[in-house]
């Protein structure tokens, strides 16, 4: 402590837990902009997972169906999970099936790149199914 005095500047505890505890003679505040620094460039390298929702029609097109999926892809990509959410309306009601149908066919379709978190559900006049992505293994990354 006296050489810290001496020299002007703090005397810090960087690892307590250490036999003996490790020291620094530094300027406190120099040290606390430091470490604020680590932890935002820390924070920047966290990505936040979103939840995505992407809503379909039973009689949706060909074309309409290959755009929505390229979203779905790409949500996915980023690492977001995506909630499918397929609509009725008047008698397509009574035709379930197709909604749940819609929902399989954009499942078989990221199986590749996500899975299905729970199982496909219905609630009014609409049904649900929740993407997740699959965790990257570090082997195959480049």
């Amino acid at each position: 402590m006296k050489r810290a005095k001496d020299a002007g500047q703090d005397l810090i505890e960087i690892a307590p837990q250490a036999k003996p505890p490790v020291c620094k003679i530094i300027d406190y505040s120099k040290f606390r902009y430091e470490m604020a620094k680590k932890e935002k460039e820390s924070k920047k390298k966290q990505k936040n997972m979103q939840l995505k929702e992407v809503r379909l029609r039973t009689r949706i097109a060909e074309n309409d169906f290959n755009v929505k999926l390229k979203k779905i892809r790409d949500f996915l990509e980023d690492g977001d999970k995506v909630q499918i959410t397929v609509m009725f309306s008047g008698r397509e009601m009574q035709h379930k099936d197709l909604g749940l149908a819609v929902l399989e066919r954009v499942q078989t379709a990221v199986e590749d790149i996500a899975v299905v978190e729970g199982k496909l559900s219905s609630m009014g006049t609409r049904s649900f199914a929740t993407l997740t992505p699959k965790k990257k293994d570090s082997k195959n990354k480049k």
